[in-house]
């Protein structure tokens, strides 16, 4: 491999609106992409995130309350979502570390089964420059999924977003067709790779559960009311300019009983306008892929 490419290379600087405009079928005017993660914490280690920090300052190992904490999602909340997304007749991507498979089999198979998109989200919940074999985790999840759903993803969303300088290398090696990684833009994009390309789409900080509401300390009604505020202004502007929402949801987050209704209600507001359009990440990817003939 040669030298790393750092992002601003792998790109050319884009306007938006000096591209020419993308439609979307039957006069679409927003996709609203909504991702699920699913994640394990491994007990041995730290825990990805704390909803309440450490007694006297004094780091917990093992981090039985917040490891507590995530595993409410696996066993109640996310059913919450099954509920939900069956409701709606919405399938999401899934964003879900390969160790899912395993030791939470019940749930990825029932996400399997209700056709939901399965996209590489690592082995389990660590960064990704703490790994060092990267090249082996990634083929690893992504052959763990494959076997598991009986179709290799096409898409990759790092741990926190995590990367490195050479992971669209290793991506695109791997089979990756896109990634969700770099949140700059509210159409897709293509960088360059060693590989071939990759193709970015619009994945959500502003949107995201976590920095929301765990890391801002944001109160559930504004998370609503943010994503709702997203959605009107997107819409509008997808008269002119189809665009991209995306949503990102935790179940021991979102999933929680004093949360959940304020996801309904999003799902509410956005289903009362018309030219939305709710795909998954490989749809997305497959609806840009024919416009814009991109090839790995």
């Amino acid at each position: 491999m040669s030298e790393p490419m750092p992002p601003g290379k792998r790109h050319a600087y884009s306007a938006i609106v000096d591209r020419p405009v993308l439609k979307l079928p039957n006069d679409g005017r927003i996709i609203v992409w909504t991702i699920v993660n699913l994640e394990v914490w491994d007990i041995s280690r730290p825990m990805a995130r704390q909803v309440i920090p450490a007694p006297t300052g004094q780091v917990l190992l093992p981090d039985v309350p917040n490891w507590s904490w995530h595993e409410y999602g696996m066993r109640v909340g996310v059913w919450r979502f099954f509920d939900l997304y069956k409701r709606l007749g919405i399938k999401p991507t899934l964003s879900i570390n390969a160790r899912v498979c395993l030791d939470y089999e019940r749930v990825a198979a029932e996400a399997r089964d209700a056709g939901w998109e399965f996209m590489g989200h690592a082995y389990e919940q660590m960064p990704i420059h703490k790994i060092e074999d990267q090249a082996g985790m990634i083929n690893k999840s992504m052959d763990v999924l494959e076997t598991f759903t009986g179709t290799r993803p096409v898409g990759w969303l790092g741990p926190g977003l995590t990367q490195t300088f050479e992971t669209p290398e290793l991506l695109a090696a791997a089979g990756v067709k896109y990634i969700g990684d770099w949140v700059y833009d509210d159409e897709p994009t293509v960088i360059s790779t060693e590989k071939g390309p990759l193709v970015t789409l619009p994945y959500s900080v502003e949107l995201n559960d976590i920095p929301m509401m765990i890391v801002q300390h944001h109160e559930s009604g504004y998370w609503a009311q943010r994503c709702k505020d997203q959605f009107d202004r997107l819409w509008q502007e997808g008269a002119e300019r189809p665009r991209i929402m995306a949503m990102a949801i935790h179940p021991y987050i979102s999933g929680q009983p004093h949360r959940i209704k304020y996801l309904e209600d999003i799902y509410a507001h956005i289903n009362k306008h018309a030219g939305v359009i709710h795909w998954n990440g490989a749809e997305i990817y497959n609806w840009y892929n024919g416009i814009k003939k991109v090839h790995a």
